[in-house]
């Protein structure tokens, strides 16, 4: 069996190949089940992997955007394969995953938010065009900075190893029902709809406090705990849709649309931080006291266009038909374990 060596990180704690074979034989409707969210998994990990050296030239800001997202749906399906408590190789691979995406972050949003400033320079008439150069030039040298930092991590992250390791782990998954080398023969595979509940139940329960407490205490904390919550509720509701569960189209249609208006005032957000950072260096303050003040009128205008979308999200997440079926098709996922069948 391949082993990855980094640091460590065995699988050797895995089921045998011989193992494997005998649960999978026996697995009936849940091996088939398994099998087509495993050749998912190894899709995700394939584009993971494939980014990689796009994102190391550092010039294409939309493969540093897909190799972030292709690592949340990869740690997502193995989170499926593998929930809590994990094997200590699986956790310390899927770290790995988790340190790639963050060591990206900041590269992200300073992509993001020159795409926004250039299109503000682009119009004819640009109210404060000074203004938006200065943010403009403070973002450039900010990305310059944090993709050398980026690919500085990323370059000793030995990627090939990390791809045997986690391809290893997502082909031996899901771990059977009993456990021990004696019993391989008779153990049965976790079923698919138990395994998703149980995973939907911990991450509703997360997103839904989240929710609530962004009306009890609206700020920018807590919207931006609901905007973490719902990513994981939604790439594992996508799960579910490759599956073609009843409702699930439905559902990811909603949670996309709220993670593109929460995505939006994100945006806006660090956009703020940004402008903000611009004026405050004391050398660009000293030189340029009427682009500053420049600035500072975009950042209240950013404050009023950011405020729209905190309406817009709040409206989403209130009373309305949409949110109410949101929770009842979870529900009904929640206590239906039939409902959770493959459509051909």
């Amino acid at each position: 069996m391949a082993t990855a060596n980094s640091k460590g990180t065995s699988l050797s704690g895995l089921r045998s190949t011989r193992q494997r074979t005998l649960i999978w034989e026996s697995g009936g409707q849940a091996a088939e089940e398994w099998a087509v969210v495993r050749e998912l998994a190894l899709r995700h990990l394939d584009r993971f992997i494939s980014l990689h050296p796009k994102v190391l030239r550092g010039d294409d800001p939309e493969a540093i955007h897909d190799i972030r997202v292709a690592s949340r749906r990869t740690q997502q399906v193995v989170d499926l394969l593998y929930p809590k408590p994990r094997p200590k190789a699986v956790r310390r691979l899927r770290r790995r995953v988790r340190r790639c995406r963050r060591a990206l972050s900041e590269v992200r949003n300073c992509d993001v938010l020159l795409e926004r400033v250039e299109r503000a320079l682009r119009r004819k008439r640009v109210a404060r065009r000074r203004a938006w150069a200065a943010v403009r030039d403070y973002l450039s040298e900010k990305r310059a900075e944090t993709l050398e930092e980026a690919t500085e991590q990323l370059s000793g992250f030995k990627f090939g190893v990390l791809y045997v390791g986690l391809k290893e782990a997502i082909e031996s998954g899901p771990i059977a029902e009993s456990a021990g080398d004696a019993a391989a023969a008779g153990a049965q595979i976790v079923p698919f709809s138990r395994r998703v509940i149980e995973s939907l139940q911990r991450l509703w329960q997360e997103f839904e406090t989240q929710v609530l407490e962004s009306h009890r205490e609206p700020d920018a904390s807590k919207l931006h705990g609901v905007r973490i919550a719902a990513k994981g509720l939604r790439y594992l509701i996508e799960v579910v849709a490759e599956l073609k569960v009843e409702g699930s189209e439905a559902a990811l249609g909603w949670l996309k649309r709220l993670q593109q208006q929460l995505g939006d005032w994100h945006d806006l957000e660090v956009m703020e931080q940004a402008m903000a950072e611009t004026v405050a260096r004391p050398k660009f303050l000293r030189r340029n006291v009427e682009q500053a003040i420049d600035v500072q009128q975009l950042i209240l205008r950013n404050r009023r266009r950011k405020h729209s979308y905190e309406e817009k999200y709040y409206r989403m997440t209130m009373d309305t038909a949409e949110w109410k079926g949101l929770n009842e098709w979870v529900r009904m996922l929640m206590t239906s374990p039939e409902a959770m069948v493959i459509r051909p």
